[in-house]
């Protein structure tokens, strides 16, 4: 009889774990069966802010792979609208329930996946029973919102919670749409993965772009008119609103993992060794949004959700389930998202990350443009990096900007990565053309700035 292998989550880490394993494992030796509580399967939630703008036309364009795909071309059953309820390891058996046709479902597996990814952050103020305000965290979020924007009558006022990646994309698809947006956020600045400084630098740009940002403010509740939405309630007063949008950040599903005694790292999320094996059972893998990882410059287990993550973990996992070999070496959290036109991009670590792993550093920041100042379309740029004191060896780099600024990183990254010092940098050969960089790229004016710091025993 041929093992049978259980997925639980549809997404990104899961359904790569399945397509890898079943590459090397045909039907006869392999059946897999994955469980999704939701109607789509290896969807990019990621372009769902550029679906509500407008700019992707179709629900459709987000959908890589869909369930019949799966079952046809790759001999996985892929069952959607069924969510998982219970994980029995002695009797290597999950439980499912329905959602639609109802009843209750119990599978055997022999190797099971562990994909349930992140859950958004809902206060208790976000109540079910108030239309109008709306989570953006699947296909269905999406359809719920735009379906909301396009009914009479239309909504003219936006209020986004949260001024994480999610929060400020979601702010620009709904200028994008003609509404007034109020972001709010309770820290003192919006993208609080980059430092103060960057954010500021954030906040200015989205207020140029008529966006309105309001820091330091805590929401407490929510007003409404007719069981409608009317107001976002906040310590310093209400705000007007005829749809709220929630970008509050997300948590590690582990419930089920938590109930069936998997293991939970300290950064709340499932723990894993480098093949993506959960410890202490035999059998089970997990990967994704669910999971925490090293931090390959800290060297400590972290939660940083991202898609490019998942679908490496999913790939790992699934390689070593089909007789493979592969490792998950780490992350870095390299990440971009943009608001309007300005572009943001970070890795490695913030200087309160760097304090908190013990580092002693210096920081610098670097004033540029994009491209060689005489050249049409020239903009600011601004590039902020982290060095190790005494050594130099990069530790962060964060980047704000506007064209051609937030792939910058990815160069930066590559530094990070492999261990290389600030003073290694200022000699990298980078392409140099007047409509791409200065002469002097942004990045090699940060490093020298940093060699120069170090020097004088600056911070």
């Amino acid at each position: 009889m041929a093992e049978r292998m259980i997925v639980i989550g549809g997404d990104a880490a899961g359904m790569s774990a399945a397509s890898q394993a079943r590459r090397r494992r045909d039907r006869s030796e392999l059946e897999i069966v994955a469980f999704e509580r939701g109607h789509f399967t290896s969807y990019s939630a990621c372009g769902i802010p550029y679906w509500v703008s407008g700019v992707v036309q179709e629900r459709d364009e987000l959908i890589a792979r869909d369930p019949k795909t799966f079952r046809d071309e790759f001999g996985i059953e892929v069952r959607t609208r069924h969510e998982v309820t219970a994980i029995d390891l002695d009797r290597r058996e999950v439980v499912a329930r329905d959602l639609d046709g109802g009843g209750e479902v119990r599978a055997g597996f022999d190797t099971l996946v562990y994909a349930t990814g992140a859950s958004p952050v809902q206060p208790d103020w976000a109540r079910d029973d108030v239309s109008g305000v709306f989570g953006v965290q699947t296909l269905d979020d999406g359809a719920a919102l735009i379906d909301w924007l396009e009914r009479e009558p239309r909504p003219r006022h936006a209020v986004v919670v949260g001024g994480g990646y999610v929060g400020v994309e979601m702010a620009e698809a709904l200028v994008q749409r003609g509404l007034t947006v109020q972001l709010v956020e309770q820290a003192d600045q919006p993208m609080s993965t980059v430092d103060p400084d960057m954010g500021e630098l954030v906040a200015e740009a989205m207020r140029a772009t008529g966006i309105g940002v309001r820091t330091g403010l805590e929401v407490t509740g929510l007003q409404e008119r007719d069981g409608r939405i009317s107001a976002v309630v906040t310590d310093e007063g209400p705000i007007p609103a005829d749809v709220v949008v929630l970008g509050l950040g997300v948590r590690p599903n582990t419930a089920l993992a938590e109930a069936a005694g998997l293991s939970i790292g300290p950064s709340g999320a499932v723990r894993t060794d480098r093949r993506m094996r959960v410890p202490g059972v035999s059998g089970v893998w997990a990967a994704g949004d669910c999971v925490e990882s090293l931090h390959r410059v800290s060297g400590m287990p972290v939660h940083i959700p991202l898609g490019t993550h998942a679908n490496k973990q999913g790939r790992v996992a699934g390689i070593n389930i089909g007789g493979g070999h592969a490792t998950f070496p780490g992350v870095i959290g390299t990440a971009v998202t943009k608001v309007c036109e300005l572009e943001v991009g970070r890795t490695g670590l913030r200087e309160r990350d760097a304090r908190e792993a013990g580092f002693e550093f210096v920081t610098v920041l670097a004033q540029s443009t994009n491209r060689a100042g005489y050249y049409p379309g020239s903009r600011p740029m601004t590039v902020k990096l982290i060095a190790e004191r005494p050594s130099g060896r990069l530790l962060g780099a964060q980047i704000v900007g506007w064209s051609e600024a937030a792939k910058r990183i990815d160069a930066l990254a590559v530094a990070l990565w492999n261990g290389m010092t600030v003073d290694e940098m200022t000699a990298l050969d980078l392409g140099y053309a007047p409509p791409y960089a200065p002469v002097w790229d942004p990045m090699l004016i940060a490093a020298r700035k940093a060699v120069d710091a170090l020097a004088a025993g600056g911070r």
